[in-house]
């Protein structure tokens, strides 16, 4: 049953006309798909609908350019896993470029801001020196903030304002000067202008509270911000950051049962917490001895769990130390990897399998079925009719082993002949006796030495990717496909998090990935993770994946560093 491809040099002379398919004209985005089982191939077709308009067409052959030029960067670069952080970065570094942003940014000529406090003389000399167009106050007030200049020097502008405007300072410059005190930590300053602010207006913008709340907690009046905070709850709800900052308030000032009653309004609002603010109950844990508060460190650590969330570096440190400090378990912590076996490189527990149990695949097959094949955008590109006859054909074809999108697969290394890129990986699955799905575009058919450049550029705005993802599940879990397509917009159709954590996890493993470029006698293909990357814990341990702090990871992208816990039973008092 190996399956073997003698005599061809490219896949134009393999690719022959069949009854399968009727061929179109070159420029025709056409599907076709080619079933590899043993010495066996057969083809099946569906006529895809109308091109883009140009317009559309333009932007994206200008898109699939930039792409190819920053793969053609960055090709080389082998990262230790497809979804592992700062692969992404590796794989296609974005360059930034310093001109583009010099001239998104309005040119006014250069105006030294004061290093010390100004008298009106010397404040109305500086703004005869200015030549912009917006209000000269606002700019230096701007620029201040920017800067985060001297607090005296910008008391010194008020100061200028006010004695022009019969003491009336608006309530931009307000505004702005509030922010300045916040971020130098100056209460005293933050209250005197929440007193003027106060005295001055019935009701202030979300922006000012916001700032308010922020400078308040570090105070002994910083229950007012609690009402601030009530103020934001009459007209929207409350950013997380203004829940952050009350939160973190509440425990400075030691408020233990505010601080979860905000962090219970927070999640029952559904917003994510910052990961600072559960820092912050970590942090605060270490001084307390209480059995109910440790609980409800356990059930963030369970939060973070189910909602596929990672702590940073320090966070990460906050939680080794919380466990080490509570009497009687004697937890250790170890900072460490996992093997590519899923046993902890510390400890030498097996961590949890990444592969869904049969009841989560089938609902998750269920949910894509319903989300995205079904109910996607996927019909922009193809009709329900063209989807049923391959469902029909899929249906008709015993369960493939691997599913490639051939003109993902065909490009993935930019040098070399896309049909003869294909054919290696083709002609070496083949050779495992496996059973191979390949879905390409009717004008690969055409003969030409790399499938013709402009017709590339244009293919690449079609996507099989409706057509992967049901060959694939329909296949059983035991199925994997290839492509280099993070299938992000898929994830985001499911419903709810639940969905998309399955999807995520059930991509991660049966998502192969050609790694390294194709020698003739070679394919390097990297295997699927076997262990899942979420925190997990079996009682007397704790592995928590976190994120390294120089380590840039992109949202699809899971983290490589762990912390390991170990804890034990406290020993019985003797008799």
């Amino acid at each position: 049953m190996t399956f073997y491809l003698p005599g061809f040099r490219s896949f134009p002379k393999l690719w022959k006309s069949t009854p399968y398919f009727e061929l179109g004209p070159a420029s025709s985005p056409v599907s076709l798909f080619l079933v590899v089982t043993g010495n066996q191939h057969r083809w099946f077709s569906v006529k895809s609908t109308s091109l883009p308009n140009d317009k559309a067409m333009n932007l994206l052959v200008a898109k699939a350019r930039a792409l190819k030029k920053g793969s053609d960067r960055n090709r080389q670069v082998s990262p230790d896993h497809y979804f592992a952080a700062g692969a992404a970065k590796k794989r296609s570094q974005v360059s930034s470029n310093p001109q583009h942003r010099d001239h998104a940014l309005p040119r006014v000529r250069a105006l030294q801001l004061p290093t010390k406090p100004l008298n009106s003389e010397e404040w109305n000399k500086l703004k005869e020196e200015f030549s912009g167009k917006a209000s000269f106050e606002d700019w230096v007030i701007s620029q201040m903030v920017r800067s985060c200049s001297s607090i005296d020097v910008a008391k010194s502008l008020l100061a200028w304002v006010a004695a022009k405007n019969n003491g009336i300072v608006g309530y931009n410059l307000l505004v702005k000067y509030l922010s300045l005190c916040v971020s130098h930590k100056q209460t005293s300053e933050v209250i005197d202008v929440y007193e003027i602010m106060k005295a001055k207006y019935k009701c202030l913008e979300s922006g000012a509270n916001t700032l308010l709340i922020r400078g308040l907690v570090h105070s002994d009046r910083w229950r007012e911000a609690l009402l601030l905070l009530g103020d934001i709850k009459k007209v929207m709800v409350p950013s997380k950051r203004n829940y952050n900052d009350c939160i973190k308030g509440a425990l400075l000032h030691q408020d233990v049962n505010m601080a979860w009653s905000l962090y219970q309004e927070l999640v029952g609002h559904n917003l994510i917490p910052l990961l600072e603010t559960l820092k912050a109950f970590f942090d605060f844990g270490k001084d307390i001895n209480d059995d109910h508060y440790s609980n409800k460190l356990l059930d963030i650590l369970l939060y973070l769990r189910n909602n596929q969330l990672y702590p940073g570096e320090s966070f990460a440190h906050s939680i080794k130390a919380w466990f080490e400090s509570i009497p009687g378990r004697q937890w250790k912590g170890q900072f460490t990897t996992i093997q590519k076996s899923g046993r902890c490189s510390s400890c030498g527990r097996i961590l949890e399998s990444i592969h869904l149990s049969p009841e989560e695949y089938e609902f998750l097959k269920e949910k894509i079925m319903r989300d995205v094949i079904d109910g996607g955008d996927q019909y922009k590109k193809t009709t329900p009719q063209e989807l049923k006859r391959f469902e029909n054909f899929v249906n008709s074809c015993p369960p493939f082993d691997i599913v490639l999108d051939g003109l993902n697969v065909a490009k993935m290394f930019p040098k070399g002949r896309e049909s003869q890129t294909l054919l290696d990986v083709v002609s070496q699955l083949a050779q495992q006796n496996l059973q191979l799905l390949v879905l390409g575009r009717k004008h690969m058919l055409i003969p030409s030495s790399r499938w013709r450049k402009d017709e590339m550029e244009q293919v690449q705005s079609s996507e099989d990717d409706p057509f992967l993802l049901y060959a694939t599940l329909n296949s059983g879990n035991h199925c994997k496909f290839i492509t280099k397509d993070l299938m992000r917009d898929h994830k985001a159709c499911l419903p709810d998090a639940r969905t998309q954590h399955l999807f995520f996890k059930w991509q991660q493993g049966h998502q192969l990935a050609i790694m390294k470029g194709l020698k003739r006698s070679k394919l390097t293909l990297q295997n699927p993770l076997s262990y899942d990357t979420v925190v997990q814990t079996t009682g007397d341990s704790w592995h928590i994946p976190y994120d390294e702090d120089l380590v840039q990871r992109s949202s699809y992208e899971v983290p490589t560093k762990w912390l390991c816990l170990q804890g034990k039973a406290q020993a019985p008092a003797p008799c």
